[in-house]
C-alpha cells in the first residue's frame, strides 16, 4: 500500500492528530489494520470496531491491538455484541470517526447523542452509508459534518468497480468451487459495483443479466453487452445471483420458487437485507450446512439453493475484501479526509461535503506515481486556452 505509507510517513512527522481520538468503523482486516496504524502513525488515540460481524479476522485484531491501537471486534459476534462494542467505542468521544454503513451515525444520533459532544465531523466509505446520511441531510437531522468519501472518483471508480467486481469472484469461487464459465449470473443493481460484478462474471465467460430499477442505468448496461430484464424473469434463467443495490427485498419470497436447483445466491450489498434470508427459510421444507460459508435451502417444489455467507456481503464473509492496491487509494482517501475534519471541522457546517478535489487529485497522483506511470502537463498557454471564452 505505497500511497497509504508516503501519506503515514507524512504524518509521522507533522503529527495532525496528536491528543485526537478517531474511532474507525470499516471491516476489519488486514488494509483496515494500515488505515488505523496510519492514523496512529499522525499521533491519534485510535479505536478500531468491526462494520460486518463476518468481516471481522481475529488474527488482525490480535496484531492491531499488540501495535497499540484499541480492538473492539470478533468474528461472528452477535447482533448484541456487534451493537455494544460500537457504544463502547465511541464512549470515548472520538473527534472523527471513519463509519462503513453508517451504524456509527445512527448511534450518535440515536442512543447516545452525548457521544458526539467533541465531534468535528467524520468520513463515510460506503454507499448505503451515503445514502442513509444524503436522507439525514434531507430531513435536517444531520447533526455533524461528514465527508462522503465513496462519491470520490479515486474510491468508486476503482474501490466500488475493480475491487467488487474482484473480491465478490474470489468469494463465490473460493467458498463454491464452481465453475463460472458458460454460466448465466444475474447482477442485481448497475451501480459502480454492479458494473464490476458483471464486467467480471463477462471475464470468466459467463452470460450475464443485469436487474435495474434505473432506465438510465439499465440501457449502460445494454450499450455494455448484457441482458437486461425484471428479476421474475431473470429467476429462472440463472446459476448464480449477486445482488449489489444497497436496497431491500431484491430476491424475495416470489422469486424463490422460480430458481433452478442448484442456484447459488449471494450478496454483495452492505447490509444483509438484499435476500431475504428469512422469506427463504421460510420457503424451505429443510435447510443444512452445505460447506463453510454455504447453507442449502430446500424448497417445497424439490429444488435445492444455495445461501453463501449467510447473505452478508460475500467478499468479506467469504474471503478476504478488495486487494490491499485498490484500498490502498480508499484509505488514503480516508486518512486524509480525517486530516481535513480534524484542520477544518470547527469551520464545518452540519451536512455531507464531497471530498475536496485536491485531495482526490493527490491520491491519483501519489498512485500514478507509484505504478511508475507518468502523464502529461498542462502548458501556461494550455490553461489559458481552456479557461478564455473567447
Amino acid at each position: 500500500m505505497p500511497v497509504l505509507s508516503k501519506v503515514a510517513a507524512r504524518f509521522r512527522e507533522e503529527k495532525p492528530f496528536a491528543g485526537k481520538t478517531l474511532c474507525v468503523s470499516v471491516h476489519l482486516e488486514a488494509k483496515t489494520a494500515v488505515l488505523a496504524q496510519t492514523l496512529q502513525e499522525g499521533g491519534a488515540q485510535v479505536i478500531a470496531m468491526g462494520s460486518n460481524p463476518l468481516s471481522t479476522q481475529d488474527d488482525v485484531c490480535a496484531g492491531l491491538a499488540a501495535s497499540g491501537v484499541t480492538v473492539l471486534s470478533k468474528y461472528g459476534c452477535t447482533p448484541q455484541e456487534y451493537d455494544q462494542y460500537l457504544v463502547d467505542g465511541l464512549s470515548a468521544c472520538p473527534h472523527a470517526i471513519v463509519d462503513d454503513g453508517g451504524d456509527m451515525t445512527q448511534i450518535l444520533h440515536g442512543s447516545h447523542p452525548e457521544y458526539a459532544a467533541r465531534l468535528l465531523g467524520g468520513c463515510e466509505e460506503t454507499t448505503t452509508g451515503v445514502l442513509r446520511l444524503k436522507a439525514r441531510e434531507r430531513a435536517n437531522k444531520l447533526n455533524f459534518a461528514m465527508i462522503l468519501v465513496n462519491d470520490a472518483d479515486c474510491k468508486h471508480l476503482f474501490d466500488n468497480r475493480y475491487g467488487t467486481g474482484q473480491s465478490v469472484w474470489d468469494g463465490i469461487i473460493r467458498t463454491t468451487n464452481l465453475t463460472v464459465a458458460g454460466s448465466t449470473v444475474v447482477v442485481a443493481g448497475y451501480g459502480w459495483c454492479g458494473r464490476g460484478v458483471a464486467m467480471r462474471a463477462k471475464g470468466l465467460g459467463a452470460h450475464v443479466i443485469v436487474t435495474e430499477v434505473d432506465p438510465v442505468k439499465a440501457i449502460e448496461a445494454v450499450m455494455d453487452g448484457f441482458s437486461v430484464m425484471p428479476m421474475e424473469q431473470a429467476a429462472p434463467l440463472g446459476d448464480f445471483f449477486i445482488t449489489v443495490t444497497g436496497c431491500e427485498k431484491v430476491i424475495t419470497q416470489r422469486h424463490f420458487p422460480l430458481l433452478k436447483d442448484g442456484a447459488v445466491l449471494c450478496n454483495a450489498g452492505h447490509f444483509d437485507v438484499e435476500v431475504d434470508v428469512a422469506g427463504l427459510a421460510e420457503a424451505a421444507v429443510r435447510r443444512f450446512a452445505a460447506r463453510k460459508n454455504i447453507e442449502g435451502f430446500v424448497l417445497k417444489n424439490g429444488r435445492t439453493v444455495y445461501l453463501l455467507g449467510e447473505g452478508r456481503l460475500v467478499n468479506l464473509a467469504a474471503a478476504d475484501g478488495h486487494p490491499a492496491e485498490i484500498m490502498d487509494m480508499s484509505f488514503a482517501l480516508q486518512a486524509l479526509c480525517m486530516e481535513y475534519i480534524i484542520r477544518h471541522g470547527e469551520r464545518l457546517e452540519k451536512k455531507t461535503y464531497a471530498v475536496p478535489k485536491e485531495i482526490d487529485a493527490q491520491v491519483a497522483a501519489l498512485k500514478l506515481s507509484a505504478m511508475g506511470t507518468h502523464i502529461d502537463v498542462l502548458t501556461q498557454q494550455q490553461r489559458e486556452y481552456l479557461n478564455a471564452w473567447a
